[in-house]
C-alpha cells in the first residue's frame, strides 16, 4: 500500500503526463525527414490522427501507471516501468508532431487519464497474469490502430509515418514483454469491450 510520499509522487506523474513536456532520450523519429507539401484537409486530417495517437499515449501512461501500483512481482513492476518510459518518449513525439502541423492537444486529455489510471490499476489487482494479458491485449489493438494510421495518414507525410512507424515497433515490443512475462489470454467480451471503447475514444478525439 502506498504511504504519503508514493501519493504524491504518484499525483506528480499525473500532473506531469498531462501538463509538462515529455522527455525523450531518442531522437525524434522524423528528425531525418522533410516536411512535405500538403493541403489544408491533409494537414488536418493527419494532425487529427497524431492527436488520437498523443491522446493513446496518455492513456497508455495511466495504464502503467496504475498497473505498476498494484503489481504483485517486482520484475513485472520494473518492466512495467521500462515501457511506461518508452510510452513517454511517444507523448513527445506525437505532441511534437501535432504543434508541427498547426494544432492542438485533446482537451479531454485530463478524463481519459483518470479513466486508464482507475482501469490499470483495477486489472492489477486481479493479479499480474491478468494484469499483463490486459496489458499484452491493449498493445495488440495499439499496434492494429497504428498500423490502420499508416493507412490512412497522407502518402506523402513521412514525417507523420516515421512517428508512428516506431511506435508500433514499441507497441509490438510492450506486447511481447508481457507474454514473456506469463500474460494469460484474456476472455474474448472483454476484448471486444475493449474495442468498443477504443472506437469511442477515437472518434471524439478526433475532433476534440
Amino acid at each position: 500500500m502506498l504511504n504519503l510520499d508514493g501519493l504524491i509522487v504518484e499525483f506528480d506523474k499525473g500532473l506531469r503526463t498531462l501538463l509538462a513536456k515529455a522527455p525523450t532520450a531518442r531522437p525524434y523519429p522524423d528528425a531525418q525527414s522533410d516536411d512535405a507539401v500538403m493541403d489544408e484537409a491533409e494537414k488536418k486530417h493527419a494532425a487529427a490522427l497524431m492527436r488520437i495517437n498523443h491522446t493513446g499515449e496518455i492513456c497508455a501512461q495511466a495504464l502503467y501507471q496504475g498497473q505498476a501500483l498494484t503489481a504483485r512481482d517486482p520484475l513485472v513492476q520494473e518492466r512495467l516501468k521500462h515501457a511506461a518510459w518508452e510510452e513517454t518518449e511517444h507523448l513527445a513525439w506525437t505532441s511534437k508532431r501535432v504543434a508541427d502541423l498547426g494544432s492542438h492537444l485533446s482537451l479531454l486529455n485530463p478524463i481519459w487519464y483518470s479513466g486508464s489510471l482507475a482501469l490499470g490499476a483495477a486489472a492489477g489487482l486481479l493479479g499480474d497474469k491478468w494484469n499483463l494479458g490486459f496489458l499484452a491485449e491493449t498493445e495488440r489493438q495499439v499496434g492494429a490502430h497504428l498500423k490502420s494510421h499508416l493507412d490512412s495518414l497522407p502518402a506523402q507525410d513521412a514525417k507523420s509515418r516515421a512517428v508512428v512507424q516506431q511506435m508500433y515497433v514499441d507497441e509490438v515490443s510492450h506486447a511481447d514483454m508481457a507474454v514473456e512475462l506469463g500474460a494469460a489470454e484474456l476472455p474474448l467480451p472483454v476484448k471486444l469491450a475493449m474495442r468498443g471503447m477504443s472506437v469511442v475514444m477515437t472518434k471524439t478525439v478526433y475532433w476534440v
